[in-house]
């Protein structure tokens, strides 16, 4: 068994794309109508483009921009992403505007930073 999709639910799908692929530099993977102003939208990292799909999830279902808001009030972060070089990633996206929550702090074996992804979450990046 293994994990080919998981989903990041975003507010908006036009401004999610950007962010994940500009700002964050995922690939766009597929990008379907699903009828309405919702679509099948999917990025990847660009080293493993063939890897784990990232849904950009719209938010249709009413119970989840709750649970996204409690976890962003309480600054819990939707999920986690690996980098390289914490420091060098948070450098480069703090000229980018990204909103930080906090800076890259070394925990044991592991150096972490929390952003904002402009789309109601927060993100967590995990240098290993």
């Amino acid at each position: 068994m293994r994990i080919n999709i998981t989903s990041v639910m975003v507010d908006d799908q036009t401004k999610a794309q950007k962010f994940y692929t500009e700002v964050l530099g995922f690939v766009l993977k597929v990008d379907i109508p699903m009828g309405g102003e919702h679509r099948w939208l999917t990025v990847v990292s660009p080293e493993a483009q063939s890897g784990t799909e990232l849904l950009l999830e719209p938010m249709g279902f009413a119970p989840a921009r709750v649970f996204q808001k409690a976890l962003f009030d309480a600054g819990i972060p939707l999920t986690s992403f690996g980098v390289e070089d914490c420091q060098a990633e948070y450098e480069r996206m703090l000229k980018l505007g990204v909103v930080f929550r906090s800076k890259p702090t070394p925990m044991g074996p592991v150096t972490v930073a929390m952003f904002e992804d402009t789309c109601g979450n927060l993100i967590q990046m995990v240098q290993v």
